[in-house]
Parts: C-alpha cells; sequence; structure tokens
C-alpha cells in the first residue's frame, strides 16, 4: 500500500510506551472500505490460500486472538494491515517500498505464473505479500522477536512478490523487516530512545553485520545475506565514515570471516544505497514525508533555509533519532494526517506558489483507508496494555481514537462497515465529512479541530477511567490474575469492561462524527456556487 510509518521507542514516547503508527492509503483513485474485527481462534484458518498469489500454507492448531483493521472487500484478500494479539503483540503491514533493479536481478520476486493450456504448464503460486502476513505471522507470537523469526521462516519457505517493510512490536522492542528481493530480509530494531520515520522507500541506513550473527540485540537478516551481497556485489560502502551522523558505527574489519561466513570489508553498510532506490520520483512522493516528520519532531534545527542539512528531496534523511521532545499520541495523529502546514508545500496553505502547493505527495492524503497507532502500555496490567487508535478515512478531517484490542468482539459502528456508502457506520461518515470539507477547508476548519480535540479528550480520559475501574477490581478480587492474560483472569468482568469501554467510544463518535457532519454539510450547502442570497418574503 502505499502508506507512511512513524515508530515510536519507549524512551522516546511521553509515557514508556512502544507506539507503531501506519495510514494505510490506496492506490491512486482507489478507496478501500476498512472495519475493525476481532478474530477468535476457532475463526483462524488451519490451511491458508492467498487471494493474489494462489500460495497455500498448512497453518498451527494453536492460534491465539487477535484484533485487526482489514479491508471489508475480499477481492484482494483479507489484507488484515494492523492488528494486536492476545499476547499484546502489535503488527502493521505493509510499508510498501522498492529495491533496485541489481536487487530484483540477484533474487528475482516470486510471482505467480498462470498456467498457459497452450504450453501445457501448470500454474506456478507465487510468495506471500500485504494480503497475507499478518494472518499468517500474528496468531502464532508472542513476543516481536518471535514475529521476525516467524516472517523469516515464510520469507525462506516461500518468497514474497512484492517489497515490504513490516513492523512488528510489543512492551518493549520494536523491530522493522524490510524485504530484500524475493526470499532475503533485514531487520533493525528501533533504539528505545529514537523514533524512525518511513515514507514508502527501503529506510534502513545503517546495519550492523557483527551484530546480526551474533547476539542480534539489534539487528537480524537472513542466514546468507553476506554471501548473497559479495557473489552480486551489492555493497556500495567505500569507505567507514558516517553518510548522516546517526547511529553509524565504523568498525574497520578486513576481509575474513564473521562467523564461519564471508564477512565484507567493514562490520556497518548502508542498506539503503545497497539495496534501495534514489529517483526523482521519490524526491517528489517519498523523500518529503520524512523530511515534514523530522521537522515537526526536530524542530530546532534548520529544515527551511538554503544551507539546510536536509531538504525535502534529500536522500539520506536518517531512518531513526532521537527527537527533542517525548512524543505523544496527538503528535503521531498530525504527523499520519499532515500535509504540510506551515511550510510552501501545504496544498491547503496559502504561503508559496500554486506550483509549490501541490509540488509534493502529503501524509495526509484523500485516499487514506484508516490509521492505526498502536500503544502497548508497560505500567498497564496485561488484560488492558494495548490500544488501537484507530481512525477511518482522510487524516486531516477526523482523529484517531483509543479503542483497547484485547476483546473478543468490536463495535458495529466500526466493525459492521458496508461496501457501500451509509452514514450507519465511522468510515462512510468520516468519507463524507472528507469529501464535502475540502473545498471549505478554512470555513470547515474550525469545526473539524473542535471535533478532533474533543473526541482525543474524551478518548484518554475514558482510558484512564477503564483503567481505574480494572485496577479496582484487581484490588477487591481474590483472583491476583488481573495481570495476565485476557483468557487466564476473572473472565468476563474483565473483557466486558474492555468491549464496554469501547462502545462506548464507539457511541460518543456516533453522536458527534453525525453532528459533524450536519455542520459541514450546512456550511458547504451555503458556499454552493449555485447560491443566492436573496429569498422570497415568508422566509
Amino acid at each position: 500500500m502505499s502508506c507512511t510509518t512513524i515508530l515510536v521507542g519507549k524512551k522516546a514516547s511521553y509515557d514508556g510506551s512502544t507506539i507503531i503508527a501506519r495510514d494505510d492509503d490506496s492506490g491512486s483513485g482507489r478507496y478501500d472500505p476498512k472495519r475493525f474485527v476481532a478474530i477468535a481462534p476457532e475463526n483462524q484458518p488451519r490451511h491458508y490460500r492467498s487471494v493474489l498469489s494462489h500460495v497455500e500454507i498448512d497453518l498451527p492448531d494453536n492460534p491465539c486472538r487477535y484484533s485487526i483493521v482489514p479491508n471489508v472487500l475480499p477481492n484482494r484478500g483479507i489484507l488484515a494491515e494492523a492488528g494486536v494479539n492476545e499476547h499484546n503483540v502489535a503488527m502493521s503491514a505493509t510499508e510498501t517500498i522498492a529495491v533496485n533493479e541489481r536487487v530484483l536481478a540477484a533474487d528475482p520476486l516470486v510471482e505467480l505464473r498462470p498456467a498457459d493450456a497452450q504450453a501445457g504448464t501448470p500454474e506456478i503460486p507465487g510468495g506471500i505479500g500485504e494480503e497475507d502476513i499478518i494472518t499468517l505471522v500474528l496468531p502464532y507470537v508472542n513476543t516481536a522477536r518471535a514475529g521476525v523469526a516467524r516472517l523469516a521462516e515464510l520469507l525462506s519457505a516461500y518468497g514474497t512478490y512484492e517489497s515490504n517493510g513490516i513492523i512488528i512490536s510489543d512492551v518493549d522492542e520494536i523491530w522493522y523487516v524490510e524485504t530484500i528481493g524475493g526470499h532475503h530480509w533485514i531487520a533493525r530494531r528501533v533504539p528505545d530512545d529514537c523514533y524512525a520515520t518511513i515514507p514508502n522507500q527501503l529506510g534502513i541506513d545503517d546495519f550492523d553485520f557483527d551484530d546480526a550473527f551474533s547476539d542480534q540485540r539489534e539487528f537480524m537478516c537472513s542466514a546468507d545475506l553476506c554471501e548473497f551481497m559479495a557473489a552480486h556485489h551489492l555493497n556500495r560502502t567505500i569507505n567507514a565514515a558516517p553518510s548522516n551522523g546517526f547511529g553509524f558505527q565504523p568498525a574497520g574489519t578486513p576481509n575474513g570471516v564473521i562467523g564461519g561466513r564471508v564477512a565484507l570489508r567493514r562490520n556497518h553498510f548502508n542498506p539503503r544505497t545497497a539495496f534501495g532506490t534514489a529517483t526523482a520520483k521519490d524526491h517528489i512522493y517519498n523523500t518529503p514525508r520524512a523530511w515534514y516528520m523530522q521537522r515537526h519532531l526536530n524542530p530546532s534545527e534548520d529544515w527551511d533555509s538554503p544551507s539546510a542539512r536536509y531538504t525535502p528531496d534529500s536522500d539520506d534523511i536518517p531512518w531513526c533519532r532521537v527527537p527533542e521532545s517525548a512524543i505523544t499520541i496527538e503528535d503521531v495523529d498530525f504527523l499520519m494526517s499532515a500535509h504540510f502546514e506551515g511550510t510552501p508545500y501545504d496544498p491547503y496553505g496559502t504561503l508559496g506558489t500554486p506550483e509549490s502547493r501541490h509540488r509534493y505527495r502529503p501524509i495526509g492524503i484523500n485516499r487514506t483507508g484508516h490509521m492505526v497507532a498502536m500503544q502497548i502500555r508497560p505500567y498497564a496490567p496485561e488484560a488492558n496494555r494495548s490500544i488501537m487508535w484507530i481512525s477511518y478515512g482522510s487524516g486531516p478531517f477526523t482523529a484517531a481514537t483509543p479503542f483497547y484490542a484485547n476483546v473478543d468482539d468490536t463495535p458495529a459502528y466500526l466493525r459492521d462497515t458496508t461496501p457501500e456508502v451509509s452514514t450507519d457506520n465511522l468510515y462512510w461518515t468520516n468519507r463524507l465529512i472528507a469529501a464535502l470539507a475540502d473545498a471549505h477547508f478554512y470555513e470547515t476548519s474550525n469545526a473539524i479541530e473542535a471535533f478532533a480535540e474533543a473526541a482525543r479528550t474524551y478518548g484518554h480520559r475514558l482510558v484512564e477511567r477503564t483503567d481505574a475501574v480494572l485496577r479496582n477490581i484487581g484490588k477487591d478480587s481474590d483472583d491476583s490474575a488481573v495481570g495476565d492474560s485476557v483468557a487466564e483472569t476473572a473472565g468476563e468482568p474483565i473483557a466486558g469492561r474492555l468491549q464496554a469501554a469501547n462502545d462506548e467510544m464507539a457511541e460518543y463518535l456516533r453522536t458527534h462524527a453525525t453532528k459533524l457532519l450536519n455542520d459541514v454539510l450546512h456550511t458547504s450547502s451555503n458556499l454552493m456556487r449555485n447560491g443566492f442570497a436573496m429569498s422570497d418574503r415568508w422566509n
């Protein structure tokens, strides 16, 4: 998908949580309705067949419960997109990226080959892709590292037909995996005190082979990555000088052996230059989004003058860095809906020129299906540890609000999205608000901003109130297992409370999103071009 991602390490966030967030954007001219659902173990397939690639995979018989925000229409498969399981492992998949021609030649993508009746050749299934990854991984892992390991096994066995970035997190760690060609992959742990920005581009800019083939504290990769790179001349590192000054630890090593494998000249290399792309299209579509996110989170630096170190078309914007202030949910929601506010590139702005205001692809785009920020809180019991902050539709016209992940069912207002337009569900209500408000951005902005602020405020209060109720249940109960998984707690009281909180949030959204739609419709109606101030004498 044409997406944008931000990852926030636990020491970079405002409350010690790990936070992973991604806009799920459709291709140009397409809009994919979304729904929020809980998948029970008995509803998880034991034999899986991909709609797009036709790959068939037998799955383990011990899945756990998980909540996801998939597409409504099944024409391209499940496309779970974002989810959290009952062990408080979160996944977001995928961030579409690109690898260069040298990689594709060395390790071709595993694409579906249809049967050819004339040639008498059978169909050859493709590999796995965005459609499949969460369904194949999330129900079977209890840590982020275990998720990376399972994904690696699947890539080795089946390959992939597309280049993707996959995010897997738990309460302690965030891992970001990038696929390299059809079967290879690299993974880097987001440093605890950093955030990472990914804008549809292969982004990891530093990789440590020593760690990947020993302790794996921060890096993991395909077992044969060194040999693969050496055989196909993929390493472009010339010297040990840092390319951007962030996270690079030069350690000159002569040609030799690391862990029984042929070592490259240096322990570190830059995957972005080895595997990625840096094209004119990247400078229009991708790099400006990373520039704007880092401009917001590190505002004291020079981002705008002619001598600025990084510009919207810089190829070496760091993958991760330390923010100047702890990052909040509001920061994440703002950035995932951003349209270059305060710059000459804002399509709704007054700075710059008509050309500059439409020069770059904004983060908050018209074809966003949803934004899901998954917050895993270390101070909360396991039963209610994970929060999914969900918004449907175009980000500048809505707000992310919190829903507990460890539930058996989800609110109908977010679950029962219809394929056709209907104001009976949140997705289509938000889409209508955005389509009406876009042409009258400034005239409707006060109402939309008031809605967003009030909705997030209500959400924070609801979470605090629900957490407090659950703490009191734990104090009053003889069963001290409130800190364990939902399935092992007092049972229905915990799950029931979480679902009741989710229902309350949904009802708040139903009431206030409907009112916002009424207000935006009234304002937009008064601004129609066929309006006329004079009316007859009875009015």
